[in-house]
Parts: C-alpha cells; sequence; structure tokens
C-alpha cells in the first residue's frame, strides 16, 4: 500500500487560498492609493518589508511616534453575530486615536490576522473595514501579515493586531507637562463601547437575550477622532489629551495630567447613551462601569479656558465637545464627585 505523502496542506495550511488573498490586497490597495501619491511604493506589495517615502513631509524637527493595539474579545462577537467588515475600523481606531493623544498625524498602518482556517470572504471583509479605517484617518495601509495557524486557533476563530506610525513636530507634541491649574476637562462624545469592556459583555450576553438593536451597537465601530483633533494641535488649542480605551475615564484621565495636578470630573455632567444604560441595569456598580467602559466619553481634551469657543467649531453636533471637570493643584490625582445620571 503507498504511503500518502504529508504535505503544509494537509497540516491545515493552504498556501494557495493566502496567495488569494495577497493579491487582493494588491488589487484593492492599488485601488485606493491615488496615482499622484507617491508616498506609497505600490509595487512594493507582496515584499519583505514596507516602503514609505516621508521626505515631502515639511514638519520642522520631527519625531515619530508609533503605537500597537487589538481590538480586545469584541472580535468573539464579530464571530458570533458574523460581521466582519466593521472590525477592521476598530483595529485602526485604537492605534491612531492613541497616535493623535501625543499630537501625531498617522502617517501608515499595518496588520496581522491570525486565523485557524483561512476563509477569503471573511478576511476580505476584515480588510474592508481596515481600509475604511485608514480612510477616515488620512493614512495608508503599507503592510500586514495574515496567518493561518490551525490548532493554535478552532477552524472560526481568529485574532487580529494593528500598528501604526505618525509624525509631529517636537514643538507640537502633546505631553500632560502643559497641563495647568484650571484648565478645563472637556469631554468628546464615544459612539458607543467603541473596543473596550467586551469580556464583561460577553458574560452578560451569557445570560440574557439580546434584541437587534444591542447586536448592532455592540458591534458599532469605534470613533476616530484624527481629523477634529490634528485641526486643534495644529491651531495649539490643546494642552493634554486622553484617549478613553481600557480602564475607563478613571484610569485614562489620570495617564494625562501630571503628579501634582488634579482631573476634578463632574460624573453628572456625562452624557451617556443607551447601551450603557443597558448595562447598568445588569448588576454593575457605579465604579465597575467606570473602570470598565468610556460610558459615553471616547476622548478627552484638556485646554485653556479661553479656548473653549474656537475648539468647539471643529467638531459636528454628535461629537460636540463639552465640559466635564477642572484642574486643581493637589497630590490627589483624580476627584471624582456627584453620580452619572443614568
Amino acid at each position: 500500500m503507498k504511503k500518502i505523502q504529508n504535505s503544509y496542506k494537509k497540516s491545515g495550511v493552504n498556501i494557495f487560498i493566502a496567495n488569494k488573498f495577497v493579491n487582493h490586497i494588491a488589487k484593492i490597495t492599488n485601488k485606493n492609493v491615488k496615482k499622484t501619491d507617491r508616498s506609497f511604493n505600490k509595487s512594493n506589495i507582496g515584499a519583505f518589508g514596507s516602503v514609505f517615502d516621508i521626505s515631502n513631509i515639511k514638519i520642522k524637527d520631527p519625531v515619530i511616534v508609533s503605537c500597537t493595539d487589538g481590538v480586545g474579545t469584541k472580535i468573539d462577537l464579530a464571530s458570533k453575530f458574523k460581521k466582519f467588515n466593521s472590525i477592521g475600523v476598530d483595529l485602526v481606531a485604537m492605534c491612531v486615536n492613541d497616535l493623535i493623544v501625543q499630537g501625531a498625524k498617522p502617517l501608515f498602518f499595518l496588520d496581522y490576522i491570525a486565523v485557524g482556517k483561512l476563509d477569503l470572504n471573511k478576511t476580505k471583509k476584515i480588510l474592508e473595514g481596515i481600509l475604511k479605517g485608514c480612510r477616515i484617518s488620512d493614512c495608508k495601509l503599507i503592510g500586514g501579515e495574515t496567518a493561518e495557524m490551525p490548532g493554535i486557533y478552532s477552524k472560526d476563530k481568529f485574532d487580529l493586531a494593528g500598528f501604526s506610525v505618525g509624525i509631529v513636530s517636537k514643538k507640537r507634541i502633546l505631553t500632560k507637562q502643559d497641563v495647568r491649574k484650571e484648565n478645563l476637562i472637556l469631554a468628546i462624545p464615544s459612539n458607543g463601547l467603541h473596543s473596550n469592556g467586551y469580556s464583561l459583555v460577553r458574560s452578560i450576553l451569557k445570560n440574557n437575550k439580546v434584541t437587534n438593536n444591542i447586536k448592532k451597537e455592540l458591534l458599532k465601530p469605534t470613533k476616530i477622532y484624527t481629523k477634529e483633533i490634528l485641526k486643534l494641535v495644529d491651531k495649539n488649542l490643546i494642552n493634554s489629551a486622553a484617549h478613553i480605551t481600557g480602564g475607563g475615564l478613571i484610569e485614562n484621565i489620570t495617564r494625562s495630567i501630571p503628579s501634582n495636578l488634579c482631573a476634578n470630573i463632574d460624573l453628572s455632567k456625562i452624557k451617556t447613551k443607551k447601551i450603557f444604560k443597558w448595562l447598568k441595569t445588569k448588576n454593575i456598580s457605579d465604579l465597575e462601569m467606570l473602570k470598565t467602559f468610556n460610558c459615553g466619553v471616547g476622548f478627552c481634551i484638556i485646554i485653556d479656558k479661553k479656548n473653549i469657543k474656537k475648539i468647539k467649531k471643529y467638531f459636528s453636533k454628535d461629537f460636540m465637545p463639552y465640559e466635564i471637570g477642572f484642574i486643581t493643584k493637589d497630590t490627589k490625582n483624580l476627584r471624582l464627585y456627584n453620580s452619572i445620571k443614568w
């Protein structure tokens, strides 16, 4: 009896499908990059490294800023609800929203997709979201990696990681050292849960039926704040900023102020959304909500009082910044008072 030869394909890895996906990436990337854009070498797709030309960027004393992040267990709900075309937006958002905290303009983005079995249709949809996130944040998808890992991930499971690089002038870098006593803290609304707290959400879903509206809210892609924040950076209207991600308001605000100053937050001013009110009914304390979710605040900026009117003109009605607190001199970094109006 003839012995069947082992092969990579028999072990669960299909190079043919992987190559088809690479060809799809090349095709769709070429379509999305303008012919006049010389910063990205389109012919470099499939090479061992990605190329991005920064010689035409006119920034005095430029500094490179880099970020990496994922979307956490939100990907499990994307699989459960079979919706893959927006999770890529989340991936880009989690990286570029961190870049702009330091005032950096996103330049390019790379992704890493790990799967148990490569499903061309699913990965195309994930890529569609990544490209949309790059368009919104005005950065280029210049490379990435797709790894088929049978036995490590089950057939339908996958994971995502993103890597983004931005640039800013040394004089325009946002740091907590520019925060002053009596500065105001402005909240910029989130559009939902963004990409944090989903392990708690998934735990709640085990014992609760959800409507289609709730499903839609749970998979709503993270708001990308690059256009608005970079305009403020350009006009020198921000002293410091915070992306409200894992750890919620409690942990992220304190990362953006010096140790000798205190952020005083009036919780009654926070404008929550229906999805947070729904979660609050699932026996979660106020403190736990604040430590886990953004509770309606996706981004915060710390500013001089005199700039508040100038700042508001750069935002649409749905994401208009509003005051939630102020800075005082204190050894305690954070003071919360009043209660959120759920």
